[in-house]
């Protein structure tokens, strides 16, 4: 019984030590002068070792380019987010998508589970060709 209980309390205290993390990014996609509609955004958590990497919002842009995400997770440490954008501007008939990684500053993390900063990625072009740049073939 006692090791029940030391189990239940060492689990109890691990999950009450993970913080409460949040972020938010918000932005509006072109492919070059036209709004990139449609376009899968999502919001990472990537995490090295043996721990998952956790989406904390996914959306598509609207009419006008346009997105807004928000998500939370708890960690042990800081978070790394990660803003992913999958699409085909200036990609001609290549199979997949086109994948954008930007990486959030650490800044941006706030603890709660809503954000209190907002990462604005402002008006992005994505006819540029981004460093790191990898093809999506889900």
């Amino acid at each position: 019984m006692k090791v029940v209980l030391f189990s239940f309390l060492t689990i109890f205290g691990i999950i009450n030590g993970l913080r409460l993390q949040a972020i938010r990014a918000k932005g509006q996609l072109k492919c070059g002068i036209k709004p990139a509609q449609s376009v899968k955004v999502k919001l990472w958590d990537e995490d090295d070792g043996p721990d998952p990497d956790d989406v904390l919002d996914e959306n598509e842009t609207d009419r006008d380019g346009s997105f807004d995400l928000e998500g939370s997770t708890r960690e042990l440490t800081s978070i790394d987010p990660v803003l992913k954008i999958y699409h085909d501007c200036d990609d001609g008939i290549k199979p997949g998508k086109r994948k954008v990684k930007l990486r959030i500053p650490k800044k941006y993390i706030t603890d709660g589970s809503t954000a209190k900063k907002t990462f604005d990625v402002g008006i992005l072009n994505l006819e540029t060709i981004f460093p790191g740049e990898e093809r999506d073939l889900f």
